[in-house]
């Protein structure tokens, strides 16, 4: 009988230790995503930081294009003003079409493309583009992995107990593989 209530214990301190390493872990998990979200916005922000320099320097060459500057703040201002994530997501898309609309008329200005402004503001535009690339895909593999923990068994038990819901991805919005399209007509 003594060694029953000895086994009964040693099972439930095991049990309780699992349940306690895979709290932590998840808390760890979802944190880390969290955070990496939070790198995600920092460049955001860098890229929205860059936008109205370069908005500017358009604007002086292409004063027709009003459509595409009023485009670009109103999707900076959708994205100041979201709350969730995938909001913060889909305003940054629409940023990103916007500024693919921008480039497009840029394009067509020999002048404006000479310029030494223009040049440097469109390199920083183009590290920012790629450090969000990086980040986004960060984001994703630290949500993966989150995802995938609190889905398994058995963790997905203590997931379940401790309230633990799987993130979300960082998902493009739709047609967003697709080239923008101006028209001067």
């Amino acid at each position: 009988m003594k060694k029953v209530v000895i086994a009964i214990i040693i099972v439930v301190v095991l049990i309780a230790i699992y349940a306690f390493s895979t709290y932590n872990t998840l808390i760890t998990l979802g944190v880390t995503a969290d955070t990496q979200w939070k790198q995600v916005e920092t460049q955001y922000q860098r890229r929205f930081d860059l936008i109205p320099n370069l908005v500017e320097i358009v604007k002086g060459v292409a004063k027709q294009e009003q459509t595409v500057f009023g485009d670009i703040a109103e999707a900076r201002t959708r994205y100041s003003g979201a709350t969730t994530a995938d909001d913060r997501a889909k305003a940054a898309s629409q940023v990103e079409g916007a500024i693919g609309r921008l480039l497009v008329i840029a394009e067509n200005y020999p002048t404006l493309k000479s310029s030494d402004s223009f040049q440097t503001l469109m390199s920083q535009l183009e590290g920012a583009e790629n450090r969000v690339s990086v980040e986004r895909t960060r984001y994703n593999e630290y949500v993966r992995n989150y995802n995938l923990k609190v889905m398994r068994v058995p963790s997905s038990i203590i997931a379940l107990i401790f309230g633990f819901d799987e993130k979300e991805y960082f998902n493009s919005e739709a047609g967003a593989e697709k080239a923008p399209k101006v028209d001067f007509e």
